[in-house]
């Protein structure tokens, strides 16, 4: 059978280690494969394999094209295989580094023709604000991976976290009611497994590669439970992404935001900083009025807003081209469809604590079109000024 691979990840550094060391202890013939981008700046990746009673191996692989990232990205493969021609090796677990995101490691491993068959982000509930509301450049924490990085340390938290579908919640005695809303609300798909301290044995000792251990710990069994890839990178694109639902507890709200009428560009553009700052987190797809043919993707958090066209909305685009479309984004459109607009809409959500849900509806409805702006017709909404063309560096 293959080689099962798990992946952990996340800038929360001792919650990440715990989860790692948690499965080490409580699945025989484990070992976790790391490469330590820290000592990039002198040229080099360290790669380390351990096991629950300490390290196996150690060595260096050299930078590829001056970009710590893509050095871990040539060096895993050959690792991981080397690894699955071992008959002793249970299950391979990928211990990312601090700001190495999920997704791309995950595509990297599935390629290759591995078997990825759990992806988990470790959380500590009581670092969760801190870590969203901080605009920070990774490369003024030491924590980019490349020289060109220009990723935040709340967009690349993010974006760790609301990939994996499974968070390892570690113990935190600092977290108090209000931070694990505020992760429920964030990422209300996800499977959260605690992580404590102790050992879980496993009465039945080693398994076959083909399942988890009998123990069947919570977590063992997350990181046995299998992994889509292409399910991942649908749940993530603005056009089909499973956005979170209202709620609103333990002084946490999530405000969800959808209309059928798209955005005035100048008035949207001189809102976005109310916008952005309204919320720990934000995002989705939205429609502006001098665009109308392109889908736009809004993410924001610690206060920054990174806005992207996503290409085409699907009622811009000819019958035929449907066929040439993911079944999924296809099903999505389907499913929002509109009789006169089709798939172009309105859809954000906004996620934090202490959340003005009135301010926010108010600021985001006085950027829509007029009743005789959008009466004009779309002829006239695309001579409207282009104020986003910067922005989208068009």
């Amino acid at each position: 059978m293959s080689l099962p691979v798990v992946i952990v990840g996340g800038l929360h550094a001792d919650a990440r280690r715990s989860t790692v060391a948690r499965l080490l202890a409580d699945v025989p013939g484990s070992v976790a494969l790391h490469h330590d981008l820290a000592t990039a700046a002198a040229g080099t990746v360290v790669r380390t394999i351990r096991d629950a009673d300490g390290i196996l191996s150690a060595g260096e692989a050299p930078l590829v094209n001056d970009c710590a990232c893509c050095a871990l990205r040539e060096d895993l493969v050959p690792e991981l295989l080397r690894l699955a021609d071992d008959p002793a090796t249970r299950l391979a677990v990928v211990e990312l580094w601090d700001s190495v995101e999920p997704k791309a490691m995950a595509e990297v491993v599935v390629a290759a023709g591995l078997t990825v068959t759990g992806v988990i982000t470790a959380v500590d509930p009581a670092l969760l604000l801190p870590y969203l509301g901080n605009g920070d450049d990774l490369a003024e924490r030491g924590l980019a991976a490349a020289a060109a990085d220009q990723r935040t340390v709340a967009d690349t938290f993010a974006r760790q976290l609301e990939y994996a579908p499974v968070l390892a919640v570690v113990d935190s005695p600092e977290a108090d009611d209000e931070d694990r809303e505020l992760l429920a609300q964030l990422h209300p798909t996800a499977r959260r497994v605690p992580v404590r301290g102790g050992h879980l044995a496993d009465p039945a000792g080693a398994s076959a590669r083909a399942g988890a251990p009998e123990s069947h710990s919570p977590l063992t069994a997350a990181a046995f439970a299998g992994f889509d890839v292409e399910a991942a990178a649908a749940a993530q694109h603005p056009a089909c992404a499973l956005l979170p639902a209202e709620a609103d507890a333990h002084g946490v709200a999530t405000f969800v935001w959808h209309r059928r009428r798209p955005f005035h560009p100048e008035r949207l553009y001189a809102a976005l900083e109310d916008l952005t700052c309204a919320a720990a987190r934000s995002r989705g797809r939205f429609w502006l009025a001098d665009k109308p043919d392109v889908l736009l993707h809004w993410d924001a958090a610690g206060g920054a807003l990174c806005v992207e066209s996503s290409g085409p909305w699907l009622a811009s685009l000819p019958d035929a081209a449907w066929e040439m479309l993911p079944p999924v984004r296809r099903a999505a459109a389907a499913m929002d469809w509109h009789p006169e607009h089709g798939d172009c809409c309105q859809h954000l959500v906004f996620t934090s604590p202490g959340l003005d849900r009135d301010g926010l509806h108010e600021l985001l409805e006085s950027c829509l079109l007029t009743d005789a702006e959008y009466a004009a017709g779309r002829d006239a909404w695309k001579r409207l000024p282009p104020a986003f063309d910067t922005l989208l560096e068009v």
